[in-house]
């Protein structure tokens, strides 16, 4: 992180009467509202972790700050209409006092807090009726075995600040009790989320958006596939996926937005588990995030109005937009970190390969296994894009061998 000193943020100038929003975190998901900010006409500012993040590459308002600065953040809220976050890693205590204090931040941090705080999010779930795992939070080896019950394994998660599959361990059986006392010393009195672990056909997410005057919209529920617990491929919509389902999908994510007072969009993340019946629904909520999502990058291609858009359009209030597809099918492919040093060379490589391939850059430094873009591909013959996504991320990672397109599993 680059450190620098504080100094006076000014309001970007702007048309009359449109609005000024500001994002809290310079990462690639402020960087691609920049498109949509400029193109309906709103004035965006960012408090970014560095000169080089991202979004500051491509924000003329950027200045450098801390998301657990306290009078950064009031800074930031005096110059903008709105406050919203690239990230869920604001503290609580600082999103209160900038609320007490007047300022309009949406999400609200009494929503914000299901997406900060794992514990948090189940015991919501539980009181909406939504699908989940069996679920307890225990603060040692022991309780974590007298979850277990003798069914390893289970799954043992860092309430807070997880993601990319950091802060969760699949504990196997009595033998990783040690290593799971482990988390435990570090965390403390907090104690820490164990779940079942569910067995599940595939995974499943779901993007919505909300406006304060309480308009919802959803767009199709997708696949997503894991390697090494990071998301590298999304589909759009999810294939041979059972319409009862995918309906009942949907109108839970939406009623979800609405209990939890949701502002602006949220990702809901699912483990498809069967065929719904009377007593199953076929599916369980497995975690939430409030603010755009990598299984939403797949609507900047593929929908009539993307994540990115529909954020800002919650957040100050306005009308959303339409949610259908624009094919009958998008693959979104993340790129990783590779030995391809060289995006951009590596990108002119797609490019003579595919001309329907749309890249996605993050303008980051490339470190193995890091996100730094995503490439999508839309159209009628679902396999043909799986294999072309598969060879466009093979190209920019630069691997000899494009990943692996069969079935379900990478």
């Amino acid at each position: 992180m680059t450190d620098a000193a504080p100094r006076a943020m000014s309001r970007p100038l702007v048309p009359q009467g449109a609005p000024v929003v500001g994002i809290v975190g310079g990462g690639q998901l402020a960087r691609m509202c920049a498109g949509p900010a400029t193109e309906l006409g709103l004035g965006v500012v960012v408090l970014a972790e560095s000169t080089d993040a991202a979004a500051a590459q491509v924000y003329a308002h950027a200045p450098v700050g801390r998301a657990d600065d306290l009078e950064q953040l009031q800074e930031l809220a005096r110059v903008c209409d709105v406050v919203t976050f690239d990230h869920e890693h604001v503290p609580a205590d600082l999103l209160a006092a900038l609320e007490s204090e007047g300022a309009v931040l949406h999400p609200s941090p009494a929503a914000l807090l299901h997406a900060q705080d794992k514990i948090v999010m189940r015991r919501a779930l539980g009181e909406a009726g939504l699908p989940m795992p069996r679920w307890q939070a225990v603060g040692s080896s022991a309780e974590l075995e007298e979850f277990a019950a003798g069914e390893w394994p289970v799954v043992l998660k860092t309430p807070r600040g997880g993601y990319d599959g950091k802060g969760v361990m699949l504990v196997t059986g009595p033998g990783d009790l040690e290593r799971a006392g482990a988390w435990f010393d570090r965390a403390g009195d907090e104690p820490l989320l164990a779940e079942e672990a569910v067995p599940f056909a595939r995974e499943l997410a779901v993007m919505v958006a909300r406006r304060p005057g309480g308009e919802v919209r959803s767009w199709p529920v997708v696949h997503t596939v894991q390697e090494q617990g990071i998301c590298t491929r999304v589909e759009a919509p999810a294939s041979d996926l059972d319409p009862t389902l995918a309906q009942d999908v949907r109108r839970a994510a939406e009623q979800l937005a609405a209990d939890l007072g949701v502002t602006g969009v949220m990702a809901v993340e699912i483990f498809e588990t069967g065929a719904p019946t009377d007593t199953d629904r076929g599916w369980v909520v497995n975690e939430l995030a409030m603010r755009p999502h990598n299984s939403g990058h797949w609507t900047q291609d593929g929908s009539v109005t993307d994540q990115f858009e529909q954020h800002l359009r919650a957040v100050l209030d306005l009308p959303l937009g339409e949610t259908t597809t624009r094919s009958p099918h998008t693959v979104m492919a993340n790129v990783l970190g590779g030995s391809a040093e060289d995006l951009h060379a590596a990108s002119r490589r797609v490019m003579d390969q595919d001309a329907g391939a749309r890249l996605h850059l993050y303008g980051k430094e490339v470190r193995p296994g890091r996100k730094v873009g995503h490439v999508t591909v839309a159209g009628d013959d679902l396999d043909d894009l799986r294999q072309r996504a598969a060879v466009a991320r093979g190209l920019l990672e630069g691997t000899d061998d494009a990943p692996t397109t069969e079935g379900d599993t990478p």
